[in-house]
């Protein structure tokens, strides 16, 4: 066993795990932030993406401690009162634009979606496909998915928060 130490959604988090702890259990085990969502076990789907140091990893891929001292932002971390209403541009895009059905792989494509357009605030449609790739839906086909990124991505830039 062995005491890791992360900033998560701006608080600091510090537990004792297994060397071989994943990042995602690290945070829906011992943080108890359950929006990080385990769909694969092979780093195929992305349900468990999240942003390590300004960077979306998929946090199943990456043992808890290998990030020892580093930033980490969840689904649950992007919500605050800055944000009209609270949620994220991002998330109250998704909302408005029906770009999720089950819910499953939602956590996962808004944190691949907020790395996007922090990358590239002036995604085309093209790009947000191509910059999703790695993120799977079995259930919207991709339409509502891109155009509330599109959306969001167009609400940041003038300012209104989507």
């Amino acid at each position: 066993m062995t005491t890791v130490s992360l900033t998560v959604n701006g608080h600091l988090q510090s537990h004792e795990v297994e060397s071989r702890t994943l990042l995602v259990e690290f945070l829906r085990d011992h943080c108890r932030l359950t929006g990080t969502h385990v769909g694969c076990d092979t780093s195929q789907c992305g349900c468990c993406t999240v942003i390590v140091n300004g960077d979306s990893i998929k946090a199943c891929t990456v043992l808890a401690v290998q990030l020892e001292g580093a930033h980490v932002t969840t689904v649950e971390g992007l919500a605050h009162g800055d944000f009209e209403g609270g949620l994220h541009p991002v998330q109250k895009a998704f909302t408005q634009c029906h770009a999720l059905q089950c819910g499953f792989c939602t956590p996962g494509m808004i944190m691949s979606s907020v790395d996007l357009i922090a990358k590239n605030p002036n995604p085309t449609k093209e790009e947000i496909a191509q910059g999703l790739e790695g993120n799977l839906c079995r259930c919207t086909g991709y339409i509502n998915i891109v155009e509330a990124v599109h959306e969001a991505a167009q609400a940041m830039r003038s300012g209104s928060g989507a």
